[in-house]
């Protein structure tokens, strides 16, 4: 399964935070960051830190896609 985080992206734009401002107040790497904007799977202490930071759920960053056989 395929992972996507256009959700995160819109809500940093809604909130009129950028990448930078993310990763200083989630407490984050630059690599953390760089692999979330490959699409590439991070970890659930990640994942939790970020819907922290935002105020949100899971589901309001990520979208999970399933991959064709």
């Amino acid at each position: 399964m395929k992972v996507s985080y256009n959700r995160l992206w819109k809500r940093l734009i809604d909130e009129s935070m950028m990448k930078r401002d993310l990763r200083l107040k989630a407490g984050l790497t630059t690599n953390v960051i760089a692999k979330i904007g490959k699409n590439e799977h991070v970890s659930t202490e990640v994942i939790c830190k970020i819907c922290e930071t935002l105020g949100c759920n899971v589901d309001d960053i990520i979208e999970f896609i399933p991959e064709d056989k």
